[in-house]
């Protein structure tokens, strides 16, 4: 397990991992587990830096997915209020305030099944155009969608995709009925296709089991190139949603999977997102110790929420942290500091 470790601080990049492979990982010791993560992330990342990202829902609820964790979901009521697609002078409003904030990816995400051309799409695509003028990333959440779409928003500056695999393929299944995951490897597919980079993560507190979460890191691990952004979501517990009774995450398991996806995915981007309302600052500095360069600001993440600006600052200013933009490319996958 050493040399497998060893390859990657040294400047190795894998795709052919095991699971065995991963499991050794993961179910090392805590702090050696750590300890080799940080040694990564200093071979391949500026050490004390983040980046800041800002997400917005630009079309809220009434999805037709059965996601079991999500309060968006036309099939459970949770008290969540639809709203059609927001204008697109408004997002980009939103944008310059995120900017001002000191955000440098700006994410926009619609409930959608799949993305729907016409005017809504023309509507994205405005929108893409617009926060790209301001100097931002642009990242776009928006369920399925093609490669003919995928390259117009590739036209339009669409820097990056989200589309999270969740969790492994084994218990996707217990989670979602309305999609396969091989659904979700299709769109990730188009995506690159179309010359946009790749952010797919996965959530973990849903009722898996570790595994499941080795599973779900070996998905990505294995993706050529890999995804240049991996967010680790924490469950938020919404009543009404399935998933609303699930017991509480061990944040300790937020980190072994952090410092785990470190390890396999050395240039990526490791986005601690939802959940760190319910994670404490210790936790959340361990999840930096482990890996983790980049975070969601803004005071709630699509429906959920978030911490305070002043929280964020609070914990920067304690840990050393400074903010930086990045410039990802997806033809070799690597992060650039600016």
């Amino acid at each position: 397990m050493t040399t497998e470790v060893s390859q990657s601080a040294a400047g190795g990049v894998r795709h052919d991992w095991t699971r065995a492979e991963i499991g050794g990982i993961y179910r090392l010791p805590l702090l050696e587990l750590v300890f080799r993560a940080q040694q990564v992330h200093r071979a391949h990342h500026p050490p004390n830096r983040v980046q800041t990202c800002w997400l917005v829902s630009i079309k809220t609820g009434a999805c037709p997915e059965d996601c079991g964790y999500c309060p968006q979901s036309a099939h459970y009521k949770t008290g969540v209020a639809r709203q059609d697609l927001m204008e697109p002078g408004e997002v980009i409003a939103q944008a310059a305030r995120a900017k001002e904030s000191g955000a440098t990816r700006f994410c926009m995400g619609a409930a959608w099944r799949q993305v729907p051309d016409g005017r809504e799409f023309e509507a994205v695509l405005e929108m893409v155009r617009g926060v790209a003028a301001l100097d931002l990333e642009v990242c776009c959440t928006l369920g399925m969608l093609t490669e003919a779409q995928a390259e117009r928003l590739k036209d339009a500056g669409l820097t990056a995709y989200n589309h999270n695999l969740d969790t492994s393929p084994e218990f996707y299944g217990n989670i979602i009925s309305t999609r396969v995951y091989e659904d979700r490897l299709r769109t990730l597919a188009a995506v690159r296709r179309a010359g946009i980079t790749v952010c797919s993560g996965g959530i973990l507190g849903m009722g898996e089991t570790e595994e499941d979460r080795i599973g779900l890191l070996h998905q990505l691990a294995c993706l050529r190139p890999h995804p240049e952004s991996v967010p680790i979501n924490m469950l938020v517990r919404v009543e009404g949603t399935p998933l609303a009774g699930e017991p509480a995450l061990d944040p300790l398991t937020m980190v072994r999977t952090i410092a785990t996806a470190r390890i396999l995915m050395p240039a990526s981007m490791v986005r601690l997102a939802a959940g760190r309302k319910q994670m404490s600052r210790e936790a959340a500095a361990l999840c930096f110790f482990a890996g983790a360069n980049s975070l969601f600001i803004g005071e709630k993440l699509l429906t959920t929420p978030n911490p305070l600006p002043d929280e964020d600052e609070m914990l920067f200013r304690e840990l050393g942290l400074e903010t930086f933009a990045s410039e990802v490319t997806a033809r070799d996958g690597r992060i650039h500091a600016r």
